[in-house]
């Protein structure tokens, strides 16, 4: 595996290795693996556990994804409309939204 891989490569790899257990499963199935990851997630950023950090956020994406490939999301193309050209709130490089708003 290339130390590098992009959103696309990752959503196909992860298709590859899961699809039919994931589409078997259903979105609502995937949804609480994906809930119960970033309870770890949490748990691995209170506790700061350097060890583990790493492994959740990739386990996060990983599941975020899946979620992507059973709706049939393409997330490269997802993440190129909403920000590819800008913050999507103030349509900056740097966003120069309020603080106390979204993003």
């Amino acid at each position: 595996m290339p130390q590098e891989i992009s959103i696309g490569d990752f959503q196909q790899l992860i298709r590859d290795m899961y699809f039919e257990k994931d589409e078997a499963r259903g979105v609502e199935g995937t949804f609480m693996w994906l809930m119960e990851e970033f309870g770890e997630l949490a748990t691995a950023l209170r506790t700061n556990d350097r060890e583990n950090l790493a492994g959740e956020f990739a386990d996060v994406l990983a599941w975020l994804v899946t979620i992507a490939n059973v709706v049939d999301i393409d997330l490269t193309a997802a993440v190129a409309a909403k920000y590819g050209t800008g913050c999507p709130g103030c349509g900056k490089l740097r966003c120069d939204c309020p603080d106390e708003g979204k993003p």
